[in-house]
Parts: C-alpha cells; sequence; structure tokens
C-alpha cells in the first residue's frame, strides 16, 4: 500500500519539482508551476457519479500524456485506475494509493512528471537516467 510520504518521495526526487498546495489546500506535486500529480478525494458529484462502486481510500490525481494514455490505464487495471465524469475530455486519471504497488507509483508519477515538464528538461532527465529495459 502506498502513502502520501511515498507520493512526496517519489515526485520530489524528480528535476524542478515543488510541492505546493492546490487551489483547495490540499498536496500537489508541480514542475515549472503545471501539476503532475495531486491529492484528490471524491466530490459529492462524483460521489454520485460512481454510486456503490466509489472508492473510500485515499486518491490521487495523475496528469497523463493523453486521452489514449487515460483509456489504457483505465482498461489495464480498474481495481487501481478510476475517473469520473468531472475528467471527461481531460488527460488525468486517479489512483488509488491503497492498491498500487511501490514500482507502478514510481512510473506514473514519474510519466506524469513527464506529461508535463518542458521537453528540454524531460530530455535531458530521459538522457541521465540512461536505457530502460522497457
Amino acid at each position: 500500500m502506498a502513502s502520501w510520504d511515498d507520493v512526496r518521495r517519489i515526485a520530489l526526487a524528480l528535476p524542478e519539482a515543488t510541492e505546493r498546495p492546490s487551489y483547495d489546500g490540499l498536496p500537489a506535486w508541480r514542475v515549472r508551476d503545471k501539476p503532475f500529480v495531486w491529492e484528490r478525494p471524491l466530490r459529492q458529484a462524483d460521489l454520485d457519479a460512481l454510486g456503490a462502486a466509489a472508492p473510500d481510500g485515499p486518491l490521487l490525481g495523475v496528469r497523463v500524456a493523453d486521452l489514449g494514455v487515460k483509456d489504457a490505464l483505465l482498461a489495464d487495471d480498474p481495481s487501481v485506475y478510476l475517473t469520473t465524469p468531472h475528467f471527461d475530455g481531460y488527460p488525468a486519471v486517479l489512483v488509488r494509493l491503497d492498491r498500487i504497488n511501490p514500482s507502478e507509483l514510481i512510473e506514473v508519477i514519474t510519466e506524469a512528471w513527464y506529461a508535463r515538464a518542458p521537453k528540454r528538461l524531460a530530455a535531458t532527465h530521459r538522457t541521465e537516467q540512461g536505457p530502460t529495459d522497457a
């Protein structure tokens, strides 16, 4: 089970990442003032839309590269990834922290950072990380 401390540690390890509360006062992590992950509890409209399927654990909002990535994550593991009508047409998913494994959390946060980081900063970081096994 992942925690907010895990999210904080992973997010702040990325270049130029900062933590600053979102407009509603909850933790959010940014790169050059663009949010890439944030705490996102369900709101009443979300609860109404999800009904009995609404999770009760902590949720992390995660920016993704595009709607195709969003659809792939939602299809890949609906026990971990979900969305609400609030995010329709927007490249972001919600992640159940109590169900994601640590290596997948690192991957999803890092990919969110890449989706929001300036191209040169992202390219430099990829070069410094070296080749991946993917």
